[in-house]
């Protein structure tokens, strides 16, 4: 790999930044619409994907913090802190989409619900994209990392907009908590790799 000249840097970390910046906007006004989305539809996979945005919100900054200064304690400190925001989700997912079965709860539909989780899996899976490659263009582990944190959570709107739709269109209330032991796997995954790297 050429390396980067300091141009070529400076450009790539404010690319970064407007990545994570964006993420981290895009999550604050998640958080506002899936709460309100919960409560019209009584819907337990809403108010736990907006919990999963405070997840997002956490990494988002966590990079941010790391992009904003250099040394290698400092990436070891942000991956970890990713690998802990993995961990959270991973056992959020267990234990919502646990309950949620056992529970046999059948939420309403959600139009807004939908809307929203439409339009953030294609944002998340856009964003995820930009850090892959700006993170690899950097060779900087936590924002390649942090992009792996941004795809699971167009995973996750995918599985829950999934949920949603066949809730509304079949009356399949246990299809969104079925599909989150799926991202519980790949979350657990990630946590692993990033302290069996560390």
């Amino acid at each position: 790999m050429t390396p980067l000249d300091d141009t070529a840097r400076t450009a790539l970390l404010r690319r970064g930044f407007a990545l994570e910046y964006t993420t981290l906007g895009w999550n604050v006004i998640g958080i506002v619409v899936l709460a309100a989305a919960a409560v019209s539809a009584r819907s337990v996979a809403l108010a736990g994907f907006g919990l999963d945005s405070l997840i997002e919100i956490g990494a988002s900054t966590v990079v941010i913090w790391e992009l904003s200064g250099v040394g290698e304690a400092r990436q070891r400190r942000a991956l970890r802190l990713i690998g802990i925001g993995f961990a959270a989700l991973a056992l959020y997912l267990v234990v919502q989409s646990t309950w949620v079965l056992a529970a046999g709860f059948h939420p309403h539909t959600s139009p807004l619900g939908i809307g929203w989780t439409a339009i953030t899996a294609a944002a998340m899976f856009a964003l995820a994209f930009g850090k892959a490659h700006t993170g690899a263009a950097l060779a900087n582990p936590v924002l390649s990392t942090e992009g792996r944190v941004t795809r699971i959570d167009g995973l996750l709107a995918t599985a829950v907009l999934l949920g949603l739709v066949l809730n509304t269109a079949f009356g399949w209330w246990w299809a969104d908590p079925a599909a989150g032991y799926v991202l519980v796997y790949y979350a657990l995954r990630e946590v692993r790799e990033i302290f069996s790297g560390d």
